[in-house]
């Protein structure tokens, strides 16, 4: 008799992949910074992917502008003022996406951010908390608040946003660097402990030509000096970060948690 090798064979109840667990129909996700960049690229995304999405920005006429965008073509999505530093604002947030799922927030992108750079011998306190007070305390405020609301059927995500910054270290941005280094840290603490509910945690670190790169790409020198660390000599533009967004939110990366992803052109290698 010959032995059948069942090395490649599909586990008994499992489901064979299609195309369609790239989307996200029938899922609601809150992504904060939404209100321009990256941010209103992912929401943009998200809801081409079939999720409602709840656009959240400090920027009241900036998030409506994205959700203006979305409805328009057809997809769902309502606007929301957030500071991410207000952990009740958050709560309030939290809830208001869920209600727009029904009562199910499926998936948080922990987007906002602020830049205060200086040299760290000129780095005071103040332009030391306020980036940590946004990046660092905002993610923590924004996925604490969101527990209550993420299932634990395997479609529960939190996806960060964390920089080259956090990984390798930057000049005349320390609490940016520091901010940034503490989401990934953030991240797989996260991964470890939300695994028992099966809610994903994963970041992802982007480079684009964002408000928030507008010097290093509009100084001549700095650009030069930036553009020499990018494999692919470019900066990219928001919509090419979404898509990893979306990847990381279906079910297609169910079995992805406590992972960093830098969609950078390989300014990380």
């Amino acid at each position: 008799m010959t032995a059948t090798s069942t090395a490649n064979s599909p586990v008994e109840g499992s489901t064979p992949l299609g195309i369609e667990v790239f989307g996200l129909a029938g899922r609601t996700a809150l992504v904060t910074g939404a209100g321009g960049g990256v941010g209103a690229a992912v929401a943009e995304a998200f809801a081409a992917a079939g999720a409602a999405v709840l656009v959240t920005d400090i920027d009241s006429a900036a998030a409506t502008t994205v959700v203006d965008r979305i409805t328009e073509r057809g997809g769902v999505a309502q606007p929301f003022v957030l500071d991410v530093t207000d952990a009740g604002n958050a709560r309030e947030a939290a809830a208001a996406a869920a209600q727009l799922g029904g009562g199910t927030l499926n998936i948080v992108v922990n987007n906002a951010g602020v830049i205060a750079p200086a040299m760290f011998p000129k780095m005071d306190e103040e332009r030391f908390r306020k980036v940590l007070d946004t990046h660092l305390m905002g993610t923590y405020h924004v996925s604490h608040a969101a527990l209550g609301y993420l299932p634990d059927d395997g479609s529960g995500r939190i996806i960060n946003v964390t920089s080259a910054a956090g990984l390798t270290g930057t000049i005349g941005q320390a609490n940016y660097g520091a901010a940034k280094a503490a989401i990934i840290g953030l991240t797989k603490s996260l991964a470890k402990e939300l695994a028992r509910q099966s809610i994903t945690v994963n970041a992802i670190a982007p480079l684009a030509a964002t408000a928030m790169t507008e010097t290093v790409r509009t100084n001549e020198k700095l650009a030069a000096k930036n553009l020499a660390r990018v494999a692919l000599g470019r900066w990219a533009y928001p919509d090419e970060i979404a898509p990893s967004f979306v990847f990381l939110a279906s079910a297609a990366a169910g079995y992805i948690t406590g992972q960093i992803l830098p969609v950078d052109g390989g300014t990380v290698i």
